[in-house]
């Protein structure tokens, strides 16, 4: 009887180590061809993925191409220098690592790993998601870039709520070297361990953090801006000298201000009103009455030439 059964045990224990096994990602499926979603695509091209970068039509996704080839040119000019052929080689070689769809079920059955870069609007994201669970293979892990939405609420709209994990990366992606990884309490240890390393992989420094409103970076970084409006509404110091204030003072490449515009000022809004709403007694998230009231005027920041400041 022993003998029966050592076979049995060792089989039962490999399939074991198999399912503990974390997941190499090799295809990449990106779907959002904005900023975020064409900077994610590259950056995950020019390390050796398989990439497809989906969004609703062409005309967009030739924007994004022609947006990526443009960005691998600067990135070349600076690595490669010295060496123009490796440069023009670089670029021709990640270009060929991508390609584009505007059919996202499509293209899901044959990937590793999902990641949304889309409209920060939950019921959108949820819809996504709960679609693409359908036609994704078991082993593929979703992902979210999203920078103030709870993952876990997102992961719940699939089947797979261990195998989905947040991915925030940072606006230019092809720069900005960090990317925090996301945990819920359902990811499992292996899918976390995958997003790290396909961070690393990506040639990102990952940081990790459970599923609190705006992770790390951004759950410090918002009430900071909101807290430097306040003071503007109070009469406390202009916009300006609290600009100059914080660039001179604490050593930051731009002040609130100037960062509330570039970020832009519905986004910020959208992530404030997001988070009163979860903890309305926190006077960290507490509305601003100026902030609405730019919004409100459109004016955004510097995608529409006017927020706290005025652009030509």
């Amino acid at each position: 009887m022993a003998f029966a059964t050592r076979p049995f045990v060792r089989a039962a224990s490999s399939a074991s180590a198999a399912a503990a096994k974390k997941l190499a990602v090799k295809h990449v499926t990106v779907i959002g061809g904005g900023l975020m979603g064409a900077g994610i695509a590259q950056v995950a091209a020019a390390s050796g993925h398989t990439v497809v970068l989906v969004d609703q039509s062409d005309e967009i996704l030739k924007k994004s191409t022609k947006g990526i080839e443009e960005s691998l040119k600067r990135v070349t000019k600076k690595k490669f220098a010295d060496k123009p052929e490796a440069g023009a080689e670089f670029i021709e070689k990640t270009l060929k690592n991508l390609t584009t769809s505007t059919d996202a079920v499509a293209v899901v059955h044959s990937t590793d790993l999902v990641i949304e870069a889309i409209v920060e609007n939950k019921e959108v994201k949820n819809e996504l998601f709960k679609r693409l669970d359908k036609f994704a293979p078991e082993h593929t892990i979703f992902a979210s870039n999203t920078s103030s939405l709870q993952i876990t609420e997102l992961a719940n709209s699939t089947t797979r709520q261990d195998r989905f994990g947040g991915l925030h990366f940072f606006n230019p992606v092809p720069m900005m070297k960090l990317v925090e990884v996301i945990k819920t309490p359902m990811t499992s240890q292996k899918t976390f361990e995958s997003l790290v390393d396909f961070s690393k992989a990506v040639g990102k420094s990952p940081v990790s953090c459970k599923d609190t409103p705006g992770f790390i970076v951004n759950r410090l970084l918002v009430p900071y801006m909101m807290e430097a409006v306040r003071l503007f509404e109070r009469g406390d110091a202009s916009k300006e000298d609290i600009d100059v204030a914080m660039k001179l003072g604490a050593g930051y490449p731009m002040g609130p201000f100037e960062l509330l515009d570039y970020v832009g000022l519905d986004t910020s809004k959208y992530i404030i009103d997001g988070w009163h709403k979860l903890e309305p007694n926190n006077p960290l998230f507490a509305p601003s009455p100026l902030l609405n009231k730019l919004v409100e005027e459109k004016k955004l920041g510097k995608k529409t030439g006017e927020g706290f400041y005025k652009y030509k």
